[in-house]
């Protein structure tokens, strides 16, 4: 059976097309999206809205987390913490995701979104559970074409 990361393509997910998020950089553990931040993704305030940054993180942390999988793995979030530091308007947004922990049954990763200017823009941490069996394969069988 294949790896879940291996069945998957950024750009053929629905929120990745929809906010212009890209992947960067790849590796075990480690991914790096960006995306362009604009008007259409602001708050009635003038600026990113917290969900934008939580998409974007979020993307990347289950990505991350993808890439450690074996092949009869899958997972999904169970829960999700986001601190947002500072506002932006526009220009890009990069998310750094890294898994701190890799156990059995669990993982834990944090993503640091940054600015333009790489001044960091929020941190976001998030648990994942680990699924085998009959629960992997239900997730596995959204990707087999």
């Amino acid at each position: 059976m294949p790896r879940l990361i291996d069945l998957l393509d950024i750009a053929s997910v629905p929120i990745a097309r929809t906010l212009g998020i890209v992947e960067e950089h790849r590796a075990h553990g480690h991914v790096t999206f960006s995306m362009e931040a604009r008007p259409e993704h602001h708050n009635p305030l003038g600026t990113v809205h917290g969900g934008v940054y939580c998409d974007l993180a979020d993307m990347a942390m289950g990505i991350a987390m993808l890439t450690t999988l074996h092949d009869d793995e899958a997972m999904t979030t169970i829960e999700l913490k986001i601190n947002y530091f500072r506002p932006v308007t526009a220009g890009r947004l990069v998310a750094d995701a890294r898994v701190l922990h890799r156990g059995r049954t669990s993982g834990f990763i944090e993503c640091e979104v940054r600015d333009a200017e790489n001044r960091l823009a929020a941190k976001c941490t998030s648990t994942c559970v680990l699924l085998t069996g009959d629960r992997a394969d239900a997730i596995f069988s959204r990707y087999r074409t």
